[in-house]
């Protein structure tokens, strides 16, 4: 093969091993956000739904603040072994990739096995994912007064959306998620 061949190739695979590097980083990045609750009956059933539902989800109550209408839960989330064994995976092609690249670049009999060793370096992927992934998640339920967020108009259920209050729910995305697919919520946008 020619050199600029090799080379170009060289340069494309490591940025095949930036781009794979910043995913195996972005798996465990914290995507905590917050959704606004439209309750369809009072605040207080809504809350209780809520607290049932995030009960039932392994999550504990661990504070009531009153003065300011908030709600705490906490929970262990789990790493994936799916996700691991994933990313493990993913970073063993590529290093393999990188390897033979650099076969191709350096060919130097005494180096072959040294290329090769860097696959081995894959299982840190997934050891680096599950200790970075299980943590504790703190979910919030706050109600949120909906004097001044909305201007004044009717809601499907027939009240203004102005005179009514908001749960504002506080927690990781896809566990936000999980709560819209499995109770029958409405949110505001």
């Amino acid at each position: 093969m020619d050199i600029p061949i090799i080379t170009s190739t060289f340069f494309l695979t490591l940025l095949m091993m930036i781009g794979l590097f910043f995913f195996i980083r972005a798996s465990v990045k914290d995507r905590t956000t917050q959704i606004r609750l439209i309750p369809s009956e009072s605040e207080d059933i809504l809350l209780k739904k809520l607290q049932s539902y995030f009960e039932a989800r392994a999550y504990q109550l661990v504070a009531v603040d009153a003065d300011k209408q908030k709600i705490t839960f906490r929970g262990f989330v789990q790493p994936s072994l799916f996700l691991a064994i994933l990313l493990s995976f993913l970073a063993g092609v590529g290093l393999s990739c990188l390897a033979l690249v650099l076969l191709l670049l350096f060919p130097n009999p005494n180096l072959d096995n040294v290329f090769w060793l860097l696959v081995l370096l894959a299982p840190l992927a997934g050891i680096f994912y599950w200790r970075k992934a299980g943590r504790w998640e703190e979910i919030l339920l706050q109600v949120i007064s909906n004097q001044s967020d909305y201007p004044q108009g009717l809601h499907s259920n027939g009240c203004t959306l102005r005179d009514r209050n908001l749960i504002g729910v506080t927690a990781h995305r896809d566990e936000l998620i999980q709560l819209q697919a499995n109770l029958s919520v409405q949110t505001a946008e």
